[in-house]
């Protein structure tokens, strides 16, 4: 089962704050991780979901070894 968290553009290559895993409503966005965790803490959702939301077209290829 696939869930989509973000169906826009409007947060591509943006980290964003969502509430938490069973509601992802976005309450912070930000170029930078602190950005939307600062405005999710404005409205005092102290322990937030953070994602980064990749570019649309862009490949990210994570290596753990």
């Amino acid at each position: 089962m696939e869930k989509v968290l973000v169906n826009s553009d409007k947060y591509a290559g943006q980290y964003i704050a969502m509430v938490s895993a069973e509601d992802n409503t976005i309450v912070g966005s930000g170029i930078l991780p602190e950005e939307a965790l600062n405005e999710a803490r404005k409205q005092n959702v102290q322990a937030p979901i953070l994602f980064y939301v990749p570019e649309k077209e862009v490949v990210y290829i994570y290596y753990v070894g």
